[in-house]
């Protein structure tokens, strides 16, 4: 993993730092696991915008990712590494013996070449996936399951991974990314290593351009607003606004949203930090 800095030979280019693709060993993404991708620009099914500043953005086609590793106790062989333009995290295109092939998130460290499996049978090795009962207390993991063949749905991200703290039972205890410590069933399953492209926070965009390239459009600074279309609008002058909040006005930092009566919450064990 590495990022460059490109000279700044026109305006767009100043500041930009883009990343280097070590990693990456073809540009060209497998036929049979692309599906098409729809935008909606922020509209819903009436066509009122619901969200803002979404819309425009380069054409793509959705990578299917095998999300449930439920191919157990077969090996499988890394063919490439591969850009996804739909996440931040680099994907695997694996093989298995069977000759299907599935897109995988791939790990910090792993190798064209590599073989890995799933399974409570597998070694507890970079791009193994286990259920959490079967991994050594310590270990990095990320891409974890929340229910018993859910499919991963926590630490998915670039760069991002959790810890497995305890065992006690029939639940595990991991420290999230964000600093929450939370218990998990046993035999949910989770990957080993951190999520590839750990680099990807220290990308600069370098021009407005990118962003639309991306589908975001301009966003007025509440500040700039009036009074009737922003809790944070108005004032003589230049005035800043009053407390940081949203349009609905929500706040903006350090006001906690979740509900309290949350079900889930029993299953956290420390809350992740301010």
């Amino acid at each position: 993993m590495s990022v460059r800095k490109l000279k700044p030979i026109t305006p767009g280019q100043r500041f930009r730092v883009v990343n280097g693709f070590d990693a990456i060993t073809t540009d060209k993404p497998e036929k049979s696991l692309l599906a098409p991708l729809k935008k909606s620009g922020g509209r819903n099914s009436q066509g009122k915008m619901t969200m803002r500043h979404r819309g425009g953005g380069h054409k793509r086609r959705y990578r299917l990712i095998d999300f449930k590793r439920d191919k157990q106790d077969m090996k499988a062989t890394v063919l490439s590494i591969q850009y996804d333009p739909n996440r931040t995290a680099f994907i695997a295109l694996v093989e298995y013996k069977d000759g299907e092939k599935r897109y995988i998130i791939a790990q910090n460290g792993l190798q064209v070449g590599q073989k890995i499996s799933s399974g409570a049978k597998s070694a507890p090795e970079i791009g193994n996936a286990l259920p959490l009962s079967e991994i050594p207390l310590g270990t990095i993991i990320s891409c974890i399951e929340l229910r018993p063949g859910q499919g991963a749905v926590m630490a998915r991200s670039a760069g991002t991974f959790a810890q497995l703290m305890a065992k006690d039972g029939k639940f595990v205890t991991i420290k999230l990314p964000s600093g929450e410590t939370r218990m998990i069933l046993a035999n949910c399953l989770a990957t080993i290593g951190a999520v590839s492209n750990s680099d990807h926070q220290l990308l600069v965009s370098g021009k407005a351009g990118r962003s639309r390239w991306l589908g975001r459009r301009p966003r007025t600074r509440p500040v700039a607003m009036n009074p009737v279309d922003h809790p944070m609008g108005g004032g003589e002058g230049r005035a800043s606004g009053g407390h940081p909040r949203s349009k609905n006005g929500i706040p903006a930092k350090g006001f906690r949203t979740r509900s309290k009566t949350k079900d889930s919450n029993r299953y956290i064990v420390e809350r992740r930090k301010k």
